[in-house]
Protein backbone atom coordinates (compact mmCIF):
# COMPACT_ATOMS: atom_id res chain seq x y z
CA UNK A 1 0.00 0.00 0.00
CA UNK A 2 3.15 2.28 0.79
CA UNK A 3 4.70 1.99 -2.46
CA UNK A 4 1.26 2.59 -4.09
CA UNK A 5 0.76 5.94 -2.40
CA UNK A 6 4.41 6.80 -3.12
CA UNK A 7 3.84 5.86 -6.82
CA UNK A 8 0.89 8.07 -6.78
CA UNK A 9 2.46 11.28 -5.15
CA UNK A 10 5.36 10.95 -7.87
CA UNK A 11 2.79 10.85 -10.60
CA UNK A 12 1.31 14.00 -9.16
CA UNK A 13 4.77 15.49 -9.09
CA UNK A 14 5.22 14.08 -12.79
CA UNK A 15 2.59 15.80 -13.77
CA UNK A 16 3.14 19.16 -12.15
CA UNK A 17 6.91 19.13 -13.57
CA UNK A 18 5.72 18.13 -17.39
CA UNK A 19 3.18 20.22 -17.38
CA UNK A 20 5.30 23.45 -16.31
CA UNK A 21 7.04 22.73 -19.51
CA UNK A 22 4.63 23.80 -21.87
CA UNK A 23 4.91 26.49 -23.95
CA UNK A 24 2.40 28.90 -23.24
CA UNK A 25 2.11 31.90 -25.19
CA UNK A 26 -1.07 33.52 -23.08
CA UNK A 27 0.06 34.02 -19.97
CA UNK A 28 -2.89 35.73 -18.86
CA UNK A 29 -6.09 33.88 -20.25
CA UNK A 30 -7.47 37.56 -20.42
CA UNK A 31 -7.67 40.11 -22.42
CA UNK A 32 -5.15 43.17 -20.85
CA UNK A 33 -5.59 46.60 -21.26
CA UNK A 34 -3.84 48.22 -24.12
CA UNK A 35 -2.83 51.71 -23.64
CA UNK A 36 -1.59 51.16 -19.75
CA UNK A 37 -4.23 52.83 -17.93
CA UNK A 38 -7.53 51.80 -16.20
CA UNK A 39 -9.42 54.19 -13.73
CA UNK A 40 -7.08 57.19 -11.95
CA UNK A 41 -4.01 53.92 -12.27
CA UNK A 42 -1.71 54.90 -15.10
CA UNK A 43 1.00 52.50 -15.53
CA UNK A 44 2.37 53.86 -19.17
CA UNK A 45 5.98 54.37 -17.03
CA UNK A 46 5.84 51.26 -14.25
CA UNK A 47 8.54 50.62 -11.67
CA UNK A 48 9.34 47.73 -9.12
CA UNK A 49 11.41 48.17 -6.23
CA UNK A 50 12.32 45.51 -4.04
CA UNK A 51 14.33 42.42 -3.22
CA UNK A 52 14.31 38.67 -4.76
CA UNK A 53 10.75 38.78 -4.54
CA UNK A 54 10.28 41.65 -6.95
CA UNK A 55 13.03 40.53 -9.08
CA UNK A 56 11.57 36.59 -9.81
CA UNK A 57 14.20 34.78 -8.44
CA UNK A 58 13.33 31.05 -7.58
CA UNK A 59 14.91 27.72 -6.74
CA UNK A 60 18.24 29.98 -5.25
CA UNK A 61 18.56 31.64 -8.67
CA UNK A 62 17.58 34.17 -10.49
CA UNK A 63 16.61 33.24 -14.26
CA UNK A 64 14.92 34.23 -17.34
CA UNK A 65 11.95 31.43 -17.62
CA UNK A 66 11.49 32.35 -13.64
CA UNK A 67 11.91 36.14 -14.42
CA UNK A 68 9.21 36.76 -16.76
CA UNK A 69 6.41 35.56 -14.82
CA UNK A 70 7.81 38.10 -11.83
CA UNK A 71 4.28 39.62 -10.22
CA UNK A 72 5.30 42.93 -11.51
CA UNK A 73 6.30 41.35 -15.58
CA UNK A 74 2.84 39.64 -15.34
CA UNK A 75 1.29 43.21 -13.94
CA UNK A 76 2.49 44.88 -16.76
CA UNK A 77 1.25 42.40 -19.22
CA UNK A 78 -1.95 42.84 -18.19
CA UNK A 79 -2.09 46.78 -19.08
CA UNK A 80 0.28 45.86 -21.95
CA UNK A 81 3.14 48.51 -20.75
CA UNK A 82 6.87 47.97 -21.02
CA UNK A 83 8.82 46.44 -18.33
CA UNK A 84 12.35 46.40 -19.00
CA UNK A 85 14.19 43.45 -16.68
CA UNK A 86 17.88 42.84 -16.02
CA UNK A 87 17.51 39.04 -17.97
CA UNK A 88 19.89 36.57 -16.94
CA UNK A 89 20.03 33.23 -19.32
CA UNK A 90 18.47 29.81 -18.14
CA UNK A 91 19.68 28.41 -16.29
CA UNK A 92 20.52 31.75 -14.60
CA UNK A 93 22.88 33.24 -11.54
CA UNK A 94 23.88 29.73 -10.60
CA UNK A 95 23.11 26.87 -8.19
CA UNK A 96 20.04 26.45 -9.17
CA UNK A 97 17.89 23.55 -7.39
CA UNK A 98 16.43 21.51 -10.09
CA UNK A 99 14.29 18.10 -9.98
CA UNK A 100 16.47 15.58 -12.18
CA UNK A 101 14.51 12.61 -11.99
CA UNK A 102 11.21 11.11 -10.09
CA UNK A 103 11.25 7.38 -8.87
CA UNK A 104 9.23 4.88 -6.87
CA UNK A 105 11.20 5.43 -3.71
CA UNK A 106 12.27 9.52 -4.03
CA UNK A 107 12.29 12.65 -6.17
CA UNK A 108 16.37 13.12 -7.06
CA UNK A 109 16.89 17.08 -6.82
CA UNK A 110 20.42 18.09 -8.55
CA UNK A 111 22.52 21.60 -8.37
CA UNK A 112 22.86 22.75 -11.77
CA UNK A 113 26.35 23.53 -11.90
CA UNK A 114 26.52 25.64 -14.93
CA UNK A 115 25.24 29.33 -15.30
CA UNK A 116 23.38 31.24 -18.19
CA UNK A 117 24.36 35.30 -18.96
CA UNK A 118 22.92 38.37 -18.30
CA UNK A 119 21.34 39.06 -21.94
CA UNK A 120 20.16 42.81 -21.22
CA UNK A 121 23.11 44.95 -20.28
CA UNK A 122 23.26 47.25 -23.00
CA UNK A 123 19.74 48.42 -22.15
CA UNK A 124 20.74 52.27 -22.53
CA UNK A 125 18.59 53.25 -19.24
CA UNK A 126 17.42 51.82 -15.50
CA UNK A 127 15.70 48.96 -15.50
CA UNK A 128 12.11 48.74 -15.01
CA UNK A 129 12.29 46.09 -12.73
CA UNK A 130 14.71 47.65 -10.05
CA UNK A 131 13.65 44.22 -7.69
CA UNK A 132 17.37 43.22 -6.08
CA UNK A 133 17.67 39.82 -4.59
CA UNK A 134 19.27 39.93 -0.71
CA UNK A 135 18.20 43.56 -0.82
CA UNK A 136 17.67 45.52 2.68
CA UNK A 137 15.36 48.06 3.08
CA UNK A 138 18.87 50.55 3.64
CA UNK A 139 19.93 49.51 0.38
CA UNK A 140 16.88 51.12 -1.76
CA UNK A 141 18.35 54.44 -0.31
CA UNK A 142 21.63 53.96 -0.02
CA UNK A 143 23.50 51.25 -2.26
CA UNK A 144 24.78 51.68 -5.84
CA UNK A 145 26.78 48.80 -6.14
CA UNK A 146 27.80 45.23 -4.97
CA UNK A 147 30.90 46.56 -2.24
CA UNK A 148 28.21 49.57 -0.83
CA UNK A 149 25.04 47.72 -0.12
CA UNK A 150 24.49 46.25 3.38
CA UNK A 151 26.26 43.16 3.04
CA UNK A 152 29.14 44.11 1.87
CA UNK A 153 29.39 46.78 4.86
CA UNK A 154 28.14 45.34 7.37
CA UNK A 155 29.03 41.41 6.72
CA UNK A 156 31.75 41.59 4.16
CA UNK A 157 29.74 39.70 1.50
CA UNK A 158 29.76 41.83 -1.45
CA UNK A 159 26.28 40.96 -3.73
CA UNK A 160 26.96 41.07 -6.94
CA UNK A 161 23.63 41.69 -7.85
CA UNK A 162 23.54 45.10 -6.94
CA UNK A 163 26.10 45.63 -10.33
CA UNK A 164 23.70 43.24 -12.53
CA UNK A 165 20.80 45.62 -11.74
CA UNK A 166 21.62 48.76 -11.14
CA UNK A 167 24.48 48.87 -14.10
CA UNK A 168 26.66 52.03 -12.12
CA UNK A 169 29.63 51.69 -14.02
CA UNK A 170 27.81 52.45 -17.47
CA UNK A 171 24.61 54.84 -15.88
CA UNK A 172 26.35 56.38 -13.22
CA UNK A 173 22.62 56.47 -11.61
CA UNK A 174 23.00 55.92 -8.51
CA UNK A 175 20.28 53.25 -5.87
CA UNK A 176 16.83 52.13 -6.31
CA UNK A 177 15.59 54.90 -5.75
CA UNK A 178 17.07 56.78 -7.57
CA UNK A 179 17.01 55.36 -10.69
CA UNK A 180 13.03 54.67 -9.97
CA UNK A 181 12.93 58.54 -9.39
CA UNK A 182 14.80 59.52 -12.65
CA UNK A 183 12.46 57.73 -14.83
CA UNK A 184 9.60 59.41 -13.90
CA UNK A 185 7.46 57.19 -13.26
CA UNK A 186 3.69 57.00 -13.48
CA UNK A 187 3.21 54.00 -11.02
CA UNK A 188 5.43 52.58 -8.36
CA UNK A 189 5.58 48.80 -6.53
CA UNK A 190 7.53 48.93 -3.68
CA UNK A 191 8.20 46.05 -1.37
CA UNK A 192 10.87 46.10 0.93
CA UNK A 193 11.52 45.02 4.41
CA UNK A 194 11.49 40.93 4.11
CA UNK A 195 15.39 40.77 4.44
CA UNK A 196 15.63 42.89 7.63
CA UNK A 197 14.07 39.91 9.58
CA UNK A 198 14.60 37.23 6.96
CA UNK A 199 18.37 36.72 7.63
CA UNK A 200 17.76 36.79 11.51
CA UNK A 201 15.46 33.72 11.27
CA UNK A 202 16.93 31.89 8.43
CA UNK A 203 20.32 32.08 10.41
CA UNK A 204 18.47 30.68 13.61
CA UNK A 205 19.15 34.29 15.01
CA UNK A 206 22.73 33.59 14.79
CA UNK A 207 23.62 36.46 11.69
CA UNK A 208 22.56 38.87 11.95
CA UNK A 209 22.21 38.30 15.88
CA UNK A 210 19.10 40.98 15.61
CA UNK A 211 16.68 42.41 12.88
CA UNK A 212 16.93 45.82 12.01
CA UNK A 213 15.50 48.00 14.90
CA UNK A 214 12.34 49.48 14.92
CA UNK A 215 13.19 53.53 15.01
CA UNK A 216 16.19 52.48 11.88
CA UNK A 217 13.58 50.70 9.79
CA UNK A 218 11.14 53.55 10.47
CA UNK A 219 13.50 56.28 9.25
CA UNK A 220 14.66 54.33 5.76
CA UNK A 221 10.83 53.35 4.98
CA UNK A 222 9.54 56.65 5.88
CA UNK A 223 12.43 58.25 4.14
CA UNK A 224 11.42 55.97 0.72
CA UNK A 225 7.84 57.04 0.70
CA UNK A 226 8.08 60.44 1.62
CA UNK A 227 10.57 61.11 -1.83
CA UNK A 228 8.49 58.55 -3.60
CA UNK A 229 5.35 60.79 -2.74
CA UNK A 230 7.21 64.10 -2.86
CA UNK A 231 9.54 63.55 -6.26
CA UNK A 232 7.43 61.53 -8.09
CA UNK A 233 3.37 62.09 -8.23
CA UNK A 234 3.40 58.71 -9.18
CA UNK A 235 0.35 56.41 -7.71
CA UNK A 236 2.04 53.62 -5.25
CA UNK A 237 1.10 50.55 -4.11
CA UNK A 238 3.34 48.70 -1.24
CA UNK A 239 3.12 45.43 0.31
CA UNK A 240 3.66 44.72 3.83
CA UNK A 241 5.90 41.57 5.33
CA UNK A 242 4.74 38.10 5.51
CA UNK A 243 5.75 35.99 9.17
CA UNK A 244 8.34 33.87 8.80
CA UNK A 245 7.02 31.20 9.73
CA UNK A 246 4.54 31.10 6.43
CA UNK A 247 7.18 30.17 4.78
CA UNK A 248 8.63 26.33 4.36
CA UNK A 249 11.87 27.00 4.78
CA UNK A 250 10.98 27.44 8.26
CA UNK A 251 7.73 25.55 8.47
CA UNK A 252 8.71 21.98 6.89
CA UNK A 253 10.84 20.35 9.97
CA UNK A 254 9.67 21.68 12.69
CA UNK A 255 5.92 20.58 12.39
CA UNK A 256 6.79 16.81 11.04
CA UNK A 257 10.02 15.79 13.40
CA UNK A 258 7.08 14.87 16.19
CA UNK A 259 5.48 12.58 13.86
CA UNK A 260 8.56 11.10 12.24
CA UNK A 261 10.15 10.43 15.32
CA UNK A 262 8.46 8.59 18.44
CA UNK A 263 9.42 10.02 21.32
CA UNK A 264 8.85 7.66 23.62
CA UNK A 265 11.05 5.41 22.31
CA UNK A 266 14.13 8.20 22.30
CA UNK A 267 13.45 8.66 26.31
CA UNK A 268 13.69 12.41 25.04
CA UNK A 269 10.79 14.73 25.63
CA UNK A 270 11.81 16.78 22.39
CA UNK A 271 15.13 17.55 20.19
CA UNK A 272 17.71 19.56 22.18
CA UNK A 273 19.18 22.40 20.57
CA UNK A 274 22.47 25.01 21.51
CA UNK A 275 21.84 28.50 22.71
CA UNK A 276 23.62 31.55 22.02
CA UNK A 277 24.55 30.97 25.58
CA UNK A 278 26.38 28.05 25.20
CA UNK A 279 23.39 26.14 26.75
CA UNK A 280 21.40 23.70 25.74
CA UNK A 281 17.59 24.28 25.24
CA UNK A 282 14.77 22.11 25.14
CA UNK A 283 12.01 22.55 22.04
CA UNK A 284 10.04 20.31 23.40
CA UNK A 285 7.35 17.80 21.10
CA UNK A 286 4.57 19.67 21.56
CA UNK A 287 6.18 22.79 20.42
CA UNK A 288 7.52 21.14 17.77
CA UNK A 289 4.30 19.98 16.74
CA UNK A 290 2.37 23.54 16.80
CA UNK A 291 5.33 24.98 14.91
CA UNK A 292 6.26 26.87 18.22
CA UNK A 293 9.76 26.08 17.60
CA UNK A 294 11.11 26.21 13.88
CA UNK A 295 14.02 24.15 12.06
CA UNK A 296 14.96 25.58 9.09
CA UNK A 297 15.19 23.39 5.78
CA UNK A 298 19.36 24.43 5.94
CA UNK A 299 19.19 22.49 8.94
CA UNK A 300 17.62 19.21 7.29
CA UNK A 301 20.81 19.45 5.15
CA UNK A 302 23.64 18.52 8.32
CA UNK A 303 21.20 15.42 9.62
CA UNK A 304 21.27 12.02 8.30
CA UNK A 305 19.18 9.86 9.29
CA UNK A 306 21.02 6.37 9.64
CA UNK A 307 19.80 3.30 8.22
CA UNK A 308 19.71 1.31 11.76
CA UNK A 309 16.62 -0.62 12.88
CA UNK A 310 14.63 1.69 15.04
CA UNK A 311 15.40 5.05 12.77
CA UNK A 312 16.02 7.52 15.40
CA UNK A 313 19.62 8.51 15.86
CA UNK A 314 20.87 11.13 13.88
CA UNK A 315 24.36 12.03 12.87
CA UNK A 316 26.21 15.15 11.87
CA UNK A 317 29.13 15.38 9.73
CA UNK A 318 32.48 15.75 11.07
CA UNK A 319 33.39 19.04 9.77
CA UNK A 320 30.36 20.41 10.80
CA UNK A 321 30.54 19.32 14.38
CA UNK A 322 29.91 22.57 16.66
CA UNK A 323 32.76 22.80 19.77
CA UNK A 324 31.69 20.76 22.45
CA UNK A 325 29.14 18.57 21.08
CA UNK A 326 29.80 14.78 22.07
CA UNK A 327 28.93 12.39 19.03
CA UNK A 328 28.77 9.75 21.72
CA UNK A 329 24.69 10.51 22.01
CA UNK A 330 21.90 11.13 19.49
CA UNK A 331 22.56 14.14 17.39
CA UNK A 332 19.73 16.44 18.37
CA UNK A 333 18.04 14.09 20.86
CA UNK A 334 20.74 14.76 23.96
CA UNK A 335 21.99 17.96 25.69
CA UNK A 336 25.31 17.13 25.21
CA UNK A 337 24.79 16.39 21.52
CA UNK A 338 22.33 19.29 20.40
CA UNK A 339 21.04 20.84 17.22
CA UNK A 340 22.98 23.29 16.09
CA UNK A 341 21.92 26.84 17.56
CA UNK A 342 22.13 28.38 13.60
CA UNK A 343 19.50 25.49 12.34
CA UNK A 344 16.67 26.25 14.84
CA UNK A 345 14.49 28.90 15.21
CA UNK A 346 13.90 29.11 19.31
CA UNK A 347 10.68 30.37 20.88
CA UNK A 348 12.43 33.40 21.96
CA UNK A 349 13.38 33.67 18.35
CA UNK A 350 10.41 32.92 16.87
CA UNK A 351 8.82 36.35 19.07
CA UNK A 352 12.05 38.25 18.05
CA UNK A 353 11.30 38.08 14.61
CA UNK A 354 7.41 37.99 14.30
CA UNK A 355 7.66 41.27 17.01
CA UNK A 356 10.12 42.34 13.95
CA UNK A 357 7.28 41.88 11.22
CA UNK A 358 4.33 43.44 13.46
CA UNK A 359 6.33 46.22 14.28
CA UNK A 360 7.58 46.79 10.44
CA UNK A 361 3.78 46.36 9.50
CA UNK A 362 2.83 48.81 11.05
CA UNK A 363 5.74 51.01 9.90
CA UNK A 364 4.02 50.11 6.22
CA UNK A 365 0.68 50.49 7.12
CA UNK A 366 1.45 54.35 8.33
CA UNK A 367 3.55 55.59 5.70
CA UNK A 368 0.73 54.03 3.09
CA UNK A 369 -1.94 56.11 4.82
CA UNK A 370 -0.36 59.10 5.26
CA UNK A 371 0.74 59.27 1.64
CA UNK A 372 -2.59 58.22 0.50
CA UNK A 373 -0.79 54.55 -1.32
CA UNK A 374 -2.45 51.61 -1.83
CA UNK A 375 -1.52 48.51 0.23
CA UNK A 376 -1.04 45.06 -0.01
CA UNK A 377 -1.52 42.99 3.21
CA UNK A 378 0.56 40.33 2.40
CA UNK A 379 0.62 38.98 5.87
CA UNK A 380 -2.78 38.16 6.44
CA UNK A 381 -2.56 36.56 2.49
CA UNK A 382 0.13 34.08 3.56
CA UNK A 383 -0.83 33.36 7.22
CA UNK A 384 -4.22 32.14 5.46
CA UNK A 385 -3.03 30.39 2.69
CA UNK A 386 -0.56 28.56 5.67
CA UNK A 387 -3.84 27.78 7.48
CA UNK A 388 -6.16 26.95 4.97
CA UNK A 389 -4.56 26.73 1.70
CA UNK A 390 -5.71 28.49 -1.33
CA UNK A 391 -8.03 27.74 -4.57
CA UNK A 392 -8.05 29.98 -7.41
CA UNK A 393 -8.79 28.45 -11.15
CA UNK A 394 -9.34 25.49 -10.39
CA UNK A 395 -6.08 25.18 -8.00
CA UNK A 396 -5.29 24.02 -4.91
CA UNK A 397 -2.15 25.54 -2.84
CA UNK A 398 -0.36 25.16 0.55
CA UNK A 399 2.66 25.98 1.87
CA UNK A 400 4.12 22.62 2.09
CA UNK A 401 7.70 22.03 1.04
CA UNK A 402 7.85 20.96 -2.85
CA UNK A 403 4.62 19.73 -3.30
CA UNK A 404 2.11 22.58 -2.00
CA UNK A 405 2.54 24.56 -5.42
CA UNK A 406 3.53 28.28 -3.89
CA UNK A 407 6.49 28.50 -3.13
CA UNK A 408 9.64 27.43 -4.91
CA UNK A 409 12.15 24.79 -3.95
CA UNK A 410 14.17 26.95 -1.85
CA UNK A 411 11.66 27.20 0.74
CA UNK A 412 11.21 31.31 0.49
CA UNK A 413 10.76 32.18 -2.94
CA UNK A 414 7.35 31.60 -4.84
CA UNK A 415 6.62 29.58 -8.00
CA UNK A 416 5.67 31.61 -11.34
CA UNK A 417 1.91 30.48 -9.71
CA UNK A 418 2.93 31.78 -6.71
CA UNK A 419 3.48 35.10 -8.72
CA UNK A 420 0.41 35.26 -10.12
CA UNK A 421 -1.42 35.09 -7.38
CA UNK A 422 0.61 37.41 -5.86
CA UNK A 423 0.47 39.65 -8.86
CA UNK A 424 -3.76 39.30 -8.70
CA UNK A 425 -3.50 40.70 -4.71
CA UNK A 426 -1.69 43.79 -6.87
CA UNK A 427 -4.53 43.94 -9.14
CA UNK A 428 -7.18 43.73 -6.17
CA UNK A 429 -5.40 46.61 -4.07
CA UNK A 430 -4.95 48.80 -7.37
CA UNK A 431 -8.58 48.12 -8.28
CA UNK A 432 -9.81 48.91 -4.87
CA UNK A 433 -7.77 51.81 -3.91
CA UNK A 434 -7.22 53.59 -7.70
CA UNK A 435 -10.71 52.94 -9.20
CA UNK A 436 -9.07 50.65 -11.86
CA UNK A 437 -10.56 47.54 -13.56
CA UNK A 438 -7.32 45.45 -14.34
CA UNK A 439 -7.92 41.92 -15.18
CA UNK A 440 -7.41 39.08 -12.98
CA UNK A 441 -4.48 36.33 -14.06
CA UNK A 442 -6.06 33.17 -14.55
CA UNK A 443 -3.45 31.14 -12.61
CA UNK A 444 -4.02 27.99 -14.31
CA UNK A 445 -2.31 29.77 -17.42
CA UNK A 446 0.80 30.02 -15.56
CA UNK A 447 3.72 27.60 -15.93
CA UNK A 448 3.91 25.30 -12.75
CA UNK A 449 7.03 23.61 -13.18
CA UNK A 450 9.41 23.21 -10.22
CA UNK A 451 13.16 23.09 -11.41
CA UNK A 452 15.19 22.37 -8.50
CA UNK A 453 18.93 21.50 -6.76
CA UNK A 454 19.75 18.62 -4.37
CA UNK A 455 19.37 14.91 -3.85
CA UNK A 456 16.36 14.26 -2.33
CA UNK A 457 15.48 10.57 -1.33
CA UNK A 458 11.85 10.29 0.70
CA UNK A 459 12.20 8.17 3.94
CA UNK A 460 8.52 7.31 5.27
CA UNK A 461 7.52 10.40 2.87
CA UNK A 462 9.85 12.87 3.87
CA UNK A 463 12.40 14.10 1.90
CA UNK A 464 15.90 14.26 2.44
CA UNK A 465 18.17 17.35 0.70
CA UNK A 466 22.18 17.19 -0.15
CA UNK A 467 23.82 19.25 1.93
CA UNK A 468 24.66 22.20 -1.08
CA UNK A 469 21.29 22.86 -1.54
CA UNK A 470 21.02 26.09 -0.66
CA UNK A 471 24.98 26.73 -0.74
CA UNK A 472 23.58 29.80 -3.63
CA UNK A 473 20.58 31.13 -1.69
CA UNK A 474 19.58 35.08 -1.69
CA UNK A 475 16.78 36.63 -0.27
Amino acid sequence: MKKILYLLAFAVLAFVFLNGCEDRSDITGVEPILDGKSGDADLTRFVAIGNSLTAGYQNAALYESAQVYSFGNLLAKQVSTKFAMPIYSDPGSGGRMEIQALTATGAVIINNTKTGTPTNLTYPAPYNNLGVPGALTYDVLNATNSTDCASALFANSPNPFFDLVLRNSALNLGTQLQQALVQQPTFVTLWIGNNDVLGYATSGGVSPAAPTDRPTFTFLYNRITQQLEDSSGAKVVVANIPNVNAIPYLTYLGPVISSLVPWTLLGAPGLFYLKSNGTAGLADSASLRNGTALISLRGSTYATLLGDTTGLYYSISGNEIPTGIDTRYPFGFHPFNPWPNSLILDPVEINIAQTAVTDYNLVIENAATTSGFAIVDMNTIFNTIRQSGYQTDGLTFTTTYVTGGLFSLDGVHPTSQGHAIIANEFIKAINSTFNANIPRINVATIPASLPLVAKISFIDGYPQIDPKAFDHLLY
